[in-house]
């Protein structure tokens, strides 16, 4: 632990003994390379190694002001700890951490009492939708109805970036409060609503199309025949958990009206395809296939998309 004259103290920790004996040299070798007036003569500098473990070093020294003053000559101290507990001291501090995990009040309990309030972002979507007893979740809702009340006809929707501190806002106030008004003028750039709606999508642990499916429509849409590719991608569809699929299936009826408005907002079914690939669908493991893949989120976006009306119609074929 290092501590100055003016209060700020540093703390150094490790349990390897050569590590804490390289940071010992070299504050004691800064020391030796200060200015005489301003550094301690090696009477004044003591090193001790106690039965405890402990290493300290003190140094009556002032590296606060250029100009030492004489109170401030035995004010600093400098102190380098670290702790080896042995055997039986690490047993007590495992049985000890035991007691305490054990006595630990449950996540559920903390929930229960408002201690820790569920999260939206970040959160698996069939929790979030458990949580508010829906299969879509409710600011995906109030995104989609405040773009379509004031984001259609805007150049560039979802592809130009919002504000990103006003975004973070928004998932805050999404995070800790239960009531959201996108109508508010804070959140009047429609850019921040779809930057949001975007991260919450980014951020989800698993992608809207879930890992285990990732393969199954990278193959669906490979197949060249076109009839056949959209009955494959259609089946895929089909088998998604219910809050997939549903948040899917508003999510995209959106997308097709901001594509309808291609004209005055020049976002193509091709350019929501490049915007939402790579967040609505990923693997779950990286490999060197990064930009084929990307080729293929893209595709199957687009063509979803494209052939709306026929991948989420109730009609069976």
């Amino acid at each position: 632990q290092i501590t100055t004259v003016s209060g700020n103290e540093f703390l150094l920790q490790s349990d390897i003994d050569f590590l804490i004996l390289d940071w010992f040299h070299a504050i004691k070798n800064a020391i030796d390379r200060l200015p005489k007036e301003r550094s301690c003569t090696s009477r004044n500098l003591e090193f001790k190694l106690r039965r405890s473990s402990s290493i300290e070093l003190l140094n009556s020294l002032d590296t606060e002001s250029k100009e030492p003053k004489p109170e401030h000559r035995k004010s600093l101290i400098f102190r380098l700890n670290y702790s080896a507990s042995d055997t039986n001291d690490r047993s007590r501090v495992k049985s000890r951490l035991k007691k305490f995990i054990s006595r630990r009040p449950s996540l559920k309990t903390l929930q229960e009492k408002g201690l820790i309030k569920d999260q939206i972002f970040g959160s698996h979507l069939h929790l979030v939708c458990e949580h508010e007893k829906s299969t879509v979740p409710q600011f995906v809702r109030l995104c989609i109805k405040a773009v379509e009340k004031r984001g259609l006809d805007v150049d560039g929707i979802y592809r130009v970036s919002g504000n990103l501190a006003t975004i973070q806002k928004l998932r805050f106030v999404v995070n800790q409060e239960e009531k959201l008004n996108l109508d508010d003028s804070q959140w009047e750039d429609i850019h921040v609503v779809t930057g949001a709606l975007k991260m919450f999508f980014r951020e989800l642990p698993e992608p809207l199309f879930p890992y285990c499916f990732f393969e199954q429509f990278v193959e669906a849409i490979k197949i060249q025949d076109n009839a056949t590719r959209i009955k494959s991608i259609r089946t895929l569809v089909k088998k998604l958990p219910r809050p997939n699929y549903d948040t899917m299936k508003i999510l995209f009826e959106h997308l097709k009206k901001i594509a309808a408005k291609e004209s005055v907002n020049l976002m193509s079914t091709q350019s929501l395809g490049i915007v939402f690939g790579p967040t609505l669908l990923r693997p779950e493991k990286e490999t060197g296939n990064m930009a084929v893949h990307m080729l293929y989120q893209n595709q199957i976006v687009e063509l979803m998309l494209s052939e709306y009306s026929k991948i989420f119609s109730s009609e069976e074929d």
